[in-house]
């Protein structure tokens, strides 16, 4: 998992042009996965991948 960096809350909230809290939401209720660092929460790329692919049209 430690291949690709870790991203912080305000870099997804950025990448997917959304709110910070809108992403703190989606770790809050287990729909992206996340890990706390002291106070901070990180997301995995593969991570932020696999919540993409979850949400795509299909």
């Amino acid at each position: 998992m430690l291949s690709k960096p870790l991203m912080t809350v305000h870099e997804v909230a950025e990448k997917l042009q959304v709110k910070e809290s809108t992403v703190r939401t989606w770790i809050r209720e287990r729909k992206l996965r996340a890990i706390k660092v002291a106070k901070d929460w990180r997301i995995a790329v593969i991570d932020l991948e696999a919540f993409l692919n979850d949400h795509a049209n299909k």
